[in-house]
């Protein structure tokens, strides 16, 4: 078990932000390659983000150039900014550690309990 402090969850509208946060300690954020995960009722988990070895970033084709993935070292937090969010986006988004940094969306070692995102058509 590690720490993962997950909001930022909300109601939009199609076409609207919202910006996600993980707050987590300082060993995980140091040591662990941390991303989000999402999964849609009756839909299988997908990875949305993920910071891989040497801090690259693997983002699903279906949120590249809306979504990006960024961390705040002061505050041992990752931050999801999400734009144009369509119907498609709703889920409830968890944040995911990987301690071994793999280097695509692999089943991730821990999961946030998750923020839910609702997107209205």
């Amino acid at each position: 078990q590690v720490p993962l402090m997950e909001s930022g969850g909300d109601s939009v509208q199609a076409g609207g932000s919202l910006t996600l946060s993980c707050a987590t300690s300082e060993f995980t954020y140091r040591n662990y390659c941390m991303g989000w995960f999402r999964q849609a009722p009756g839909k299988e988990e997908e990875g949305v983000a993920t910071f891989e070895r040497g801090d690259r970033i693997n983002y699903a084709d279906s949120v590249q150039g809306r979504f990006t993935l960024s961390k705040d070292d002061a505050k041992n937090t990752l931050h999801l900014h999400m734009n144009s969010l369509n119907p498609e986006d709703a889920a409830m988004y968890h944040c995911t550690v990987d301690r071994y940094c793999s280097d695509a969306f692999n089943l991730k070692d821990y999961w946030g309990q998750g923020t839910q995102v609702t997107v209205s058509s």
